[in-house]
């Protein structure tokens, strides 16, 4: 990786988790650089009715957009949240934060798991303890959660691929960057996208990377595979961390291809207005904090909730962010 390009992602990953530590108090365990608690009530105020966690799988300026939405539900709703994060993709700080809170007997807890099956037992102790778990963003279908919120991977995927083929009139080649390798959200995604163009397209994938949760493993593979195969049309990145670090190589660089990216948060969509990204598939995440809230709230009250929320995934374009 360039000097230049490091010390930019350094800059970018500083500015992006500011506010995120700016926003922590003493009720921040050590190890969690994204952690907060809304404030409690004025004394001459109610108390909370309900206190629920929120664990992200790792600190980052996509999830502090979603807090902030889950916050005004929740101070609608007499609720104090308690947000976590390990300062890096880590399954063993979930599962402690995941301990933590079930030991402050939290009245819900909502949990984007890194590992599903592996966060099986600590999800169950909790519901065995009486914690509603619901899961956003991957789900742990083995456990005993009671919810999922978030969209199907594989069709957001698939979504890819047929967006690609749309801007490459189903030829060409492309380069991927991918998230952790072993990770459902990565691995069905990824699935869905090459499986479109395998059966629909004359696309060829050139190298597909995967940044292992490394913000500048991301851009050191991208950087590598531009310079082995000059020749690409499009970059797709499949993951937050990935779609990030593309803005900064495409300004560093100077590049004129398209360039594809999966979360739609602020740095996406003023790359995707300024054009250094042709397009980005949603997952709706605008509203994950608000479902959130919705179904801890039901849980605690005893009522059913659906068992699967599907918040899907949709394109979105330059043109798209100028109608709304």
């Amino acid at each position: 990786m360039s000097v230049t390009l490091k010390k930019s992602l350094l800059l970018f990953v500083f500015f992006s988790l500011f506010t995120t530590v700016g926003c922590s108090d003493a009720n921040s365990s050590p190890g969690s650089l994204f952690a907060t608690v809304t404030p409690s009530p004025q004394k001459s105020e109610r108390p909370p009715a309900y206190t629920f966690g929120i664990i992200y799988p790792m600190a980052h300026s996509f999830y502090e957009v979603i807090t902030q939405l889950a916050e005004k539900t929740a101070a609608s709703n007499s609720v104090q949240l308690i947000v976590k994060a390990p300062e890096e993709v880590s399954l063993e700080q979930q599962i402690r934060m995941m301990e933590t809170m079930i030991k402050q007997k939290v009245d819900g807890i909502a949990i984007a798991p890194i590992d599903p099956d592996a966060l099986v037992p600590a999800i169950n102790k909790a519901v065995e303890a009486g914690i509603p778990v619901v899961c956003f963003e991957t789900d742990a279908p083995l456990s005993r959660r009671l919810s999922y919120i978030g969209p199907d991977h594989y069709k957001g995927g698939a979504l890819m691929g047929e967006v690609v083929s749309k801007l490459m009139k189903g030829k060409g080649m492309v380069l991927v960057e991918s998230g952790m390798s072993n990770t459902p959200i990565q691995k069905n995604r990824l699935s869905g996208m090459l499986d479109y163009l395998s059966r629909n397209t004359a696309i060829q994938v050139l190298e597909v990377g995967y940044n292992e949760g490394s913000s500048d493993k991301a851009l050191s593979d991208m950087e590598r595979m531009i310079d082995d195969h000059p020749h690409f049309d499009t970059l797709i990145t499949l993951d937050i961390l990935s779609s990030s670090a593309s803005i900064l190589l495409w300004k560093a660089k100077g590049l004129k291809r398209n360039a594809l990216s999966f979360g739609m948060m602020p740095n996406v969509k003023e790359a995707l207005i300024n054009g250094q990204i042709t397009s980005v598939i949603s997952q709706n995440e605008q509203v994950w904090g608000d479902y959130i809230i919705g179904q801890l709230l039901r849980a605690a009250r005893g009522e059913t909730i659906p068992v699967y929320m599907d918040t899907g995934n949709k394109e979105m374009t330059k043109d798209s962010l100028a109608l709304k």
